[in-house]
């Protein structure tokens, strides 16, 4: 190295001299000492012990003992207990403690690699800021990042920018978060995204144990699973891997099917459980307060289970549909669907079905066990099996009222058009008839266990999370105290025709 021979006196260090500077210790092969500017140049296995745990190796040395500012170059290893940098040119800077290089470098921290082109270490916080083309690798996951901030002592990296996380079986992407080397434990936020085999996981916040295979997400969480084009939302998820199975709570609402048959899914939790091995999301789980909306569809329960593979959707507890201006009931509801169609519908046990005639006048079917059958998403026809009963009102196509059927059989076959009862087909012989309105009384008009659910329907996707109360059957009305004899009479005549 060149020196101007104005730089005063000038000594010429061999054999491996040892120098001490204000509790620092040097060590080189040789060295030239500048005492008129208190610096000094070193050459060969150097080496400067800062503290008992850190020091500092390279080929060439410059140390200005003015401002403790140490400049290393050629093979530079920085080893501090179990982190090592190396680097072809590093800044050392004793006041501060900072190490820093940017020509690029590499860190050695157990079995966390990390590379950047930049980097910054504050040896006295054992905290390293790594910038530009970070890439951090490790047994668990390959780390690519802008910025990185990294403890040596907790082995925790802090994410300060856009990160890519590669696993063995996900990704993972966030542009602030951190993750935890010897917990496996780690956190992402802002536009933070999971991606697990056929499932895609976002949300404000992501949580990760990988030990575990454990994930939560909070605010704003989406999960799609484009294998069974099905989309879960809410603001709070929980995601066990090994169990098989997700959790949503908090406004959740799945959506399935295309954009032109899409279904508006609502429950206070939804569950998505899916194959271990094959990965594939099995069934779905709506649990409490269940309500959906389709265009051509609408329907509400307490509880609902969706079956991917047979495409059965089963329906408990006060289930409800509506489909047209028709309402159908039963103890359990199960809907029969394939390539986003609805194939057809199963009421069991006390199935009914209702229709408005009028503000005040309700069409009315009620049988043990009904079968709809839809084509193109539209309501055809309904089998009813087992006491099947109507209380219908037949008008003329003016509109005009003809009269009131009343009638008991053991089957019928309900034609419908347009969301209207068309006509009804009896397979045996039924008993009863058409009775002019007039004498049929208030009591008689309503079959039992008639319930009017009208306010629970949804009336667009949004409206699925509004809260409804469960409505419980109406109770047939009883007539005036004067009217009492006469409606015992019809009620004797209807018995009599039924015979």
């Amino acid at each position: 190295m060149a020196h101007n021979s104005n730089m005063g006196e000038q000594l010429r260090m061999l054999d491996h001299p040892i120098f001490e500077h204000e509790g620092a210790f040097l060590y080189c092969d040789s060295a030239w000492v500048y005492e008129a500017t208190n610096t000094m140049d070193c050459y060969g296995n150097v080496r400067i012990k800062s503290s008992d745990t850190l020091n500092l190796y390279g080929k060439f040395l410059h140390y200005d003992g003015n401002t403790k500012i140490a400049i290393v170059r050629e093979n530079v290893r920085l080893v501090d207990k179990q982190t090592t940098l190396t680097t072809d040119v590093m800044y050392f800077d004793r006041n501060t403690g900072i190490a820093n290089y940017t020509t690029g470098g590499k860190m050695v921290n157990g079995d966390n690699v990390l590379t950047s082109k930049r980097c910054f270490y504050y040896t006295s916080q054992k905290l390293m800021y790594f910038r530009d083309d970070v890439v951090l690798t490790n047994p668990e996951y390959k780390i690519n990042c802008d910025t990185l901030k990294y403890n040596t002592v907790s082995r925790i990296s802090y994410f300060l920018g856009p990160t890519i996380l590669k696993g063995k079986d996900n990704y993972l992407y966030c542009e602030d978060g951190e993750y935890d080397r010897v917990t496996s434990k780690s956190r992402f936020s802002i536009n933070a995204l999971l991606v697990d085999d056929n499932r895609r996981l976002t949300g404000d916040s992501l949580y990760y144990n990988e030990k575990l295979k454990y994930g939560k997400a909070v605010n704003h969480v989406v999960m799609t699973d484009t294998v069974q084009d099905v989309i879960i939302k809410g603001n709070f998820a929980e995601y066990w891997k090994t169990k098989g199975y997700t959790l949503f709570t908090d406004k959740a609402v799945a959506i399935l099917g295309d954009k032109q048959d899409t279904l508006y899914l609502h429950a206070d939790t939804l569950k998505a459980t899916f194959d271990t091995l094959k990965n594939e999301t099995k069934e779905l789980f709506a649990y409490h307060n269940t309500r959906f909306y389709r265009k051509d569809i609408q329907g509400a329960c307490d509880s609902l289970n969706y079956n991917f593979a047979d495409s059965l959707i089963y329906m408990y507890r006060l289930p409800v549909l509506w489909s047209g201006e028709n309402q159908l009931t039963a103890d359990t509801i199960k809907i029969l669907t394939g390539k986003n169609r609805i194939r057809q519908i199963y009421m069991n046990s006390t199935a009914f079905i209702v229709s408005k005639d009028t503000t005040e006048l309700y069409n009315q079917i009620r049988g043990k066990n009904m079968i709809g059958h839809f084509v193109k998403n539209e309501l055809t026809s309904i089998d009813v099996n087992g006491n099947a009963e109507t209380v219908y009102y037949v008008r003329e196509e003016d509109k005009a009222l003809v009269g009131v059927n009343k009638a008991s059989g053991s089957r019928m076959t309900l034609h419908v058009k347009e969301s209207k009862i068309e006509r009804i087909v009896y397979f045996d012989k039924p008993s009863g008839n058409m009775f002019p309105d007039k004498d049929v009384p208030a009591d008689q008009r309503i079959l039992k266990g008639f319930n009017w659910r009208l306010v629970s329907r949804p009336l667009d996707k949004d409206d699925v999370f509004r809260k409804v109360e469960v409505q419980q059957p109406l109770p047939v009305p009883e007539p005036p105290e004067n009217e009492q004899k006469e409606t015992r009479e019809i009620r004797k005549d209807i018995k009599e025709t039924r015979k």
